[in-house]
């Protein structure tokens, strides 16, 4: 019985001495940050063991000093930070996350109807664009989707294309003579000629795993996914380039829909909500919100399904076109910052 006290004892002891000298590092750094604020890492043994040095890395970019470090020009969202540390002759390398927020809160939108414009009620509008004096649409649902030119003063359907039963379609968009056209969850975009609606040609998302919003400026696509990502699209190839992430000053924007791009902004709908986001396409700062409730009851629809879901911009008039899923009206509307 001595024998198995005293051995239990040495076991015991030698435990202690290996867990004493197990190091225990912590990387400290905030979860998550405003850009105007500066940043501070540090690496911490929990027990006061001696750290020989530390190696801080941003995105696995190394940082030459870890305090005070300036995140203004940063785009925002999730963030790798990690830290190679060196100690009693070993090195660890040790990993967190952190989240960068917009420096400031959204300014908030009202809005004022300037117009209304008969809309086919049984169209579940997924992409809307103004071009040349008329509006081009995208509907989706199985066995429904299509791609229409449409009269805005009458509603009337000029020209249509129905598409492959076995598609949803998403977001469109017109650049030069070339209507671009998502699908949901096929992983396929098309690409037809603009005055014949002619398919021209099939691309497949990437990293991108679904098909939502699309829209573009003079040089990218620029796509939605049904998250709080954003991403910019080579015209050529299709290659995903580069993505933000939506957030305020507080949180992420997810289910990201509709885009258009108005005045070097990203207006965003976000699925079964009444509302536009304006969002910097630099950093996916939502620099804006505007409030448009009200409009799905004038069109005598209700719940999460029949919702706001078509943003077109007249840029040449700046005018400011909406509709939403099933809706029987167009709205020209003026955002006025409350």
């Amino acid at each position: 019985m001595k024998r198995v006290l005293l051995f239990l004892s040495l076991f015991g002891l030698v435990l202690l001495l290996s867990c004493s000298n197990k190091y225990r590092l912590i990387l400290d750094s905030p979860k998550n940050i405003q850009v105007n604020k500066t940043l501070n890492l540090s690496v911490k043994e929990k027990s006061g063991k001696p750290i020989d040095s530390v190696q801080y890395f941003l995105n696995g970019l190394p940082l030459s000093n870890p305090k005070n470090i300036d995140i203004n020009d940063k785009k925002l969202g999730k963030q790798a930070i990690s830290a190679k540390v060196f100690y009693d002759g070993k090195e660890k390398q040790i990993n967190n996350t952190i989240i960068f927020l917009a420096s400031q809160a959204p300014s908030i939108y009202k809005y004022e109807i300037v117009n209304e414009f008969p809309h086919d009620k049984n169209a579940f509008t997924q992409g809307l664009e103004f071009h040349d004096g008329f509006l081009y649409e995208s509907t989706g649902q199985y066995g429904q989707s299509s791609l229409r030119k449409v009269e805005l003063k009458s509603g009337k359907i000029l020209q249509k294309i129905d598409i492959d039963r076995k598609y949803f379609a998403e977001g469109m968009t017109i650049y030069k003579d070339k209507v671009y056209q998502l699908t949901w969850q096929k992983n396929k975009g098309f690409v037809y000629d603009l005055e014949t609606f002619k398919l021209e040609k099939t691309f497949d998302y990437q990293q991108s795993k679904e098909g939502w919003g699309l829209t573009h400026d003079n040089n990218k696509l620029i796509k939605s996914d049904g998250s709080e990502r954003i991403w910019f699209l080579n015209l050529d190839s299709f290659k995903e380039e580069k993505f933000i992430e939506a957030y305020t000053n507080k949180r992420k924007a997810e289910r990201l829909n509709e885009l258009e791009f108005i005045q070097g902004k990203i207006y965003a709908n976000i699925w079964q909500k009444n509302a536009i986001l304006i969002i910097n396409p630099v950093n996916g700062a939502i620099e804006g919100i505007a409030n448009l409730k009200g409009l799905q009851s004038k069109v005598g629809q209700s719940g999460e399904d029949n919702v706001l879901n078509g943003i077109a911009y007249d840029q040449e008039n700046d005018r400011l076109f909406v509709t939403g899923k099933n809706w029987n009206k167009v709205f020209e509307i003026k955002l006025l910052k409350k």
